[in-house]
């Protein structure tokens, strides 16, 4: 049983004018998702600034998030890093916290083998009664998990799934190939989701769903009820707005958006800098065309 099909939005985490997570408003970004299609949240992610939260706060941001959503949409939350016991005690403190499922992004900066990616997994699968999806991005991690190894996780009853940001559609379909019903995966990208499906995912994990979540759920549900026509359309009409979202980095754009639409995100935390303000002026023309502000 997949943990969500459609969207699952890897909601940002505000902050306020003090610096401090701001409750409020992230209760309104996610009454927002859940009044519009999106089927998941995830907490503390890559777009939440996992990196540059603490302990106390990356569990109260996921405390956050349980207490909002109330069982309408599972909570998966962000449990990765670095060091493997540092990674299965944090995955028990966030069950705890109440979330429903946990997320592990591949070790980054150690550079592990294979072997040790798998050990890794293992590790963690052992130590968390939870659903675990396993996050491949390269891009940021170095490491990428190869379908061999994934393969081999997925035998692990709790390994459910994968979200794939390789961009390397050839590993997603030795995936699964290798791998069958025994993983669901989910497209790491907003800008390659049907790419993932024609594959047999179920959905995408995105950033882009904080300020189009209907976009994203409508694009997907499409696509599985048949309808590649209307689901293409979709992602085509979306791209140039995706492209400004990314043009300085996760979550730096998707933060300026949200502001621009007035749910008072505040800025990332250093060392991201806010959004270049031609970039910031160029992303508002194109959300005005897509019709998210005035």
């Amino acid at each position: 049983m997949p943990i969500f099909t459609g969207c699952a939005t890897a909601v940002v985490t505000p902050f306020g004018t003090d610096g401090k997570f701001n409750y409020d408003a992230y209760e309104k970004l996610i009454e927002f998702q859940i009044a519009n299609g999106a089927d998941a949240i995830v907490s503390c992610g890559t777009t939440g600034e996992t990196s540059t939260l603490s302990l106390e706060e990356n569990l109260e941001v996921v405390r956050a998030a349980v207490a909002i959503t109330k069982k309408r949409v599972p909570v998966i939350a962000g449990a990765g890093g670095n060091d493997t016991a540092n990674c299965c005690e944090m995955g028990k403190l966030c069950i705890k916290a109440g979330a429903d499922a946990l997320m592990y992004v591949a070790p980054y900066y150690n550079k592990p083998t294979q072997r040790g990616l798998l050990a890794h997994y293992t590790t963690i699968a052992a130590a968390v009664d939870a659903p675990i999806v396993v996050y491949n991005i390269p891009g940021r991690c170095v490491v990428n998990i190869s379908a061999k190894t994934l393969a081999e996780l997925s035998k692990i009853p709790n390994i459910v799934a994968t979200k794939e940001a390789t961009g390397d559609f050839g590993q997603v379909a030795e995936i699964a190939e290798r791998c069958g019903d025994r993983i669901t995966i989910y497209s790491g990208n907003d800008d390659y989701i049907l790419p993932i499906l024609s594959l047999g995912g179920l959905g995408v994990i995105s950033t882009t769903g904080n300020i189009a979540p209907q976009t994203m759920h409508d694009m997907v549900a499409k696509y599985l009820a048949g309808d590649l026509v209307g689901a293409r359309e979709l992602q085509l009409s979306i791209l140039a707005m995706m492209r400004l979202l990314f043009a300085e980095g996760n979550p730096v754009g998707v933060k300026a958006a949200l502001n621009l639409m007035g749910f008072g995100m505040g800025e990332c935390r250093l060392p991201l800098a806010p959004l270049d303000e031609g970039l910031r002026n160029e992303l508002a023309a194109e959300m005005r065309k897509f019709g998210l502000i005035k």
